[in-house]
């Protein structure tokens, strides 16, 4: 007996696959039953023998290169119809715009922007020609609501919440589905673990992030990755057979602004 949450017989492709988010999704889509083929720049050997055992492939990729898209969406082929594609890799760029230089710029969209959409632009005609699938993008709450100190990630990630909702006007005449996930602050990833290293004191920079998200606040923690993989596996399954074009941010309503202070 199948499920809606069931992906057997589905094949995934899941970028930025080896650590955080991304990790968390492949580990994930792999447990509901689907063939994971993850990527990632940074493609580590420890990782790799936790991936045996649910059958995950991975491969070493850089998204900003069209060449390397095509290639993991080839090796992705080789076990079937590409139906779920979740563009995951993504970077930070914590600078004011007068000082951004041309390679941050580029390295920042490159990565967040362009990858998704090599992403898209070779898995869709795999899709169409399948009858339909899932795409996933990983923006951010940055992308709903900028921040002050990250223009250049913030503009990156509001970007592929708008591809998203281009995309999925485009195709749902393929029953293709295009959705996004907006998280806030997510422990326990590359992304978060940079920021806290940079800081002068981690316990103090732990609590800000916390505190900047009402529900955070009250639950006294941070998002993890698994909550995002849950948001990811609903998307990407039958569940969300009438889902597209929409956005669901896990960012303990961080992007609702300014948490109420303590007692009011």
């Amino acid at each position: 007996m199948t499920t809606s949450m069931d992906l057997r017989e589905r094949v995934a492709v899941v970028t930025g696959a080896a650590s955080g988010i991304g990790r968390a999704i492949a580990r994930r889509l792999a447990s509901a039953g689907a063939k994971v083929v993850g990527c990632d720049f940074d493609r580590v050997a420890t990782t790799e023998a936790e991936d045996a055992e649910l059958g995950i492939e991975m491969h070493s990729c850089d998204v900003r290169q069209e060449s390397d898209i095509c290639r993991v969406v080839d090796a992705a082929a080789q076990h079937g119809s590409v139906t779920i594609l979740v563009n995951n890799a993504g970077i930070g760029m914590v600078k004011q715009i007068d000082e951004v230089t041309q390679d941050d710029w580029d390295r920042c969209l490159d990565t967040n922007l362009r990858g998704a959409f090599f992403g898209c632009k070779h898995v869709i005609p795999r899709m169409r020609a399948a009858g339909g699938g899932s795409i996933v993008n990983i923006a951010s709450n940055a992308g709903l609501l900028p921040r002050a100190h990250d223009p250049v990630y913030s503009i990156s990630k509001g970007a592929l919440v708008a591809l998203t909702r281009s995309l999925a006007l485009c195709h749902s005449v393929d029953r293709i589905r295009v959705n996004s996930i907006c998280p806030g602050p997510v422990g326990d990833t590359r992304m978060m673990n940079a920021d806290l290293d940079k800081a002068e004191d981690r316990e103090a920079s732990i609590k800000q992030f916390i505190a900047a998200s009402p529900l955070a606040r009250a639950l006294e923690r941070m998002i993890s990755p698994a909550e995002v993989a849950e948001a990811a596996l609903y998307l990407v399954s039958d569940a969300a057979a009438m889902v597209t074009g929409t956005h669901i941010a896990i960012d303990g309503g961080k992007s609702l602004g300014v948490p109420p202070s303590p007692g009011s």
